[in-house]
């Protein structure tokens, strides 16, 4: 179960919304990213082959995974995203630590030695980014 679900986190950070969610939940999240705003009948023209309760169930069920907002206008909603695809990236790679790590400090170990192995092995320069992000978080952390 954790294995499958890493790898569909993991699927998802690199760009592949379809393994996190529906693939008409990625199309209406594409669409509103082009939109900023939307309601359900604003949206029903970029998808004449979707019914409207469809859409609407869509849009809601992306409202209730918190991926998007949405305001009363008159009788129906307006929905915008709430967070850019670089966010929604980044939230997904956070969940996927989450995954990995988990709350105990001991099971930290692993996953970073893996993980600064696996950099070093592809991408030297990115192990010295990597370094230089770490000596950044140390400055932030240290007490003025």
């Amino acid at each position: 179960m954790l294995r499958s679900s890493v790898r569909k986190l993991v699927r998802a950070a690199n760009g592949d919304l379809g393994s996190a969610f529906g693939p008409l939940e990625v199309r209406v999240l594409e669409a509103l990213w082009r939109r900023q705003a939307s309601s359900v009948r604003d949206l029903q023209a970029e998808f004449p082959d979707t019914a409207y309760t469809t859409l609407m169930t869509t849009l809601d069920r992306l409202h209730r995974k918190g991926v998007l907002g949405r305001v009363k206008a008159g009788r129906a909603f307006v929905y915008r995203p709430r967070l850019t695809p670089d966010e929604l990236q980044s939230g997904l790679v956070e969940q996927v630590l989450d995954l990995l790590v988990g709350r105990d400090r001991r099971s930290m170990r692993p996953v970073l030695s893996c993980f600064v192995e696996t950099v070093g092995e592809r991408d030297a320069a990115l192990l010295d980014e990597l370094e230089r992000l770490v000596r950044e978080k140390r400055q932030e952390k240290k007490p003025s």
